[in-house]
């Protein structure tokens, strides 16, 4: 939009040279269309980076986990009275679920700039420093995988948290000081997807918890839904849902499965996204009706065929797939395990009566008793 109007000024402005000054009505459309462009122009780097992508940007536009979306409006709300910024945040879940999606939101609802970094990111407690004296009163300060942060990063976090100070050391030997520096209040939202590693002292810290568990299909056909029109799709309500209900639960994977229907739609020159073009879309894909892609069927798979249904570890898992122990454990085993594919015992992972069903095999009872 804002480049079309830069294509009618320099139109305009050809326009207006072979003319004469005292054209007054010309003049006045170029100072018109000069403004619009000027106005268009003023939206920030983040709000054009909101505006393109699928992210909700008010917490109202916020689908799923009322309780948390009410608990968060009250604490919003109660420090925007006292007329302080809002209590550190901290948010765990599986991936994709909507953690980065809040974090803008509350720098959003609070009129304060985010500034967004990852635990890996911030190698040392100098870069921490240097984040930390740039925030000023009520801005966020996002962390994204914060269980990642390394222990000498994390002890300058905890003044930080709960005294806005910070302490470093200047010199060495004899000629060591310690300096005190006062810090701006601010808000610390931190995301994690797996709050069992993240030290007592620091989760300790926050004030607020929230965890976000997966959608049910109801409320990812809404997003779905949303998505649509935001990217300008026509899709049928029996078309979104088949896409909530092969979307693992997971807002994200429902926005990407959205994205590469659209793009088969388009190809074929499909108008509106109905169940068949959807089916055979995702079929394409190889997302099957159960929501399992290559990796879960592969996983499923190996335990059946290799290892008799189990139980398995998941060390021996990873290496008879040729998969980081990590990829299985964070991305594919918590869907399996929350639909009933997949169980874990004290002797390791084993296949459940639904796993040998959806792949059209006898259940072996006798080959799934569990130690105790």
């Amino acid at each position: 939009m804002t480049e079309g109007i830069r294509q009618k000024i320099i139109k305009a402005k050809k326009t207006f040279s072979d003319k004469k000054a005292s054209d007054k009505d010309r003049r006045e459309e170029l100072d018109t269309l000069e403004k619009d462009y000027l106005r268009q122009g003023q939206e920030s780097e983040e709000d054009i980076v909101l505006n393109i992508s699928l992210r909700p940007k008010k917490l109202s536009q916020f689908i799923g986990h009322k309780e948390i979306v009410e608990n968060l409006k009250i604490s919003m709300q109660a420090a925007k009275q006292r007329k302080e910024p809002l209590e550190h945040v901290l948010l765990s879940g599986p991936p994709g679920l909507g953690k980065t999606s809040l974090s803008h939101i509350i720098a959003h609802e609070m009129s304060g700039k985010i500034t967004a970094t990852s635990g890996p990111a911030i190698e040392r407690a100098g870069d921490l420093i240097g984040i930390l004296t740039n925030l000023e009163k009520g801005d966020i300060l996002f962390i994204d995988e914060i269980h990642r942060l390394s222990k000498v990063v994390e002890e300058f976090l905890y003044p930080a948290m709960e005294s806005f100070q910070i302490d470093f050391i200047i010199d060495k030997g004899p000629y060591a000081k310690t300096i005190k520096f006062n810090l701006k209040p601010f808000t610390l939202v931190g995301a994690t997807t797996r709050t069992g590693l993240l030290a007592a002292p620091l989760r300790g810290r926050f004030g607020i918890f929230y965890h976000l568990d997966f959608y049910p299909p109801e409320d990812l056909a809404k997003i779905i839904k949303n998505s649509a029109k935001v990217l300008s799709l026509d899709i049928e309500e029996q078309a979104a849902l088949e896409i909530a209900n092969r979307s693992r639960g997971t807002p994200r994977i429902a926005n990407r499965l959205l994205r590469r229907i659209r793009d088969y739609a388009q190809v074929l020159k499909i108008d509106k996204i109905n169940m068949e073009t959807t089916c055979m879309a995702l079929a394409d894909l190889g997302i099957d009706k159960a929501g399992l892609d290559d990796i879960d069927r592969r996983v499923l798979k190996t335990i059946l065929e290799a290892f008799d249904g189990g139980p398995v570890g998941i060390e021996s898992l990873a290496a008879s797939l040729n998969e980081e122990v990590d990829t299985i454990a964070d991305t594919v085993e918590p869907h399996l395990r929350k639909a009933g594919y997949l169980k874990r015992t004290p002797r390791g992972r084993m296949a459940t009566r639904l796993t040998f069903e959806h792949f059209g095999l006898k259940y072996k009872k006798e080959n799934q008793n569990e130690l105790f």
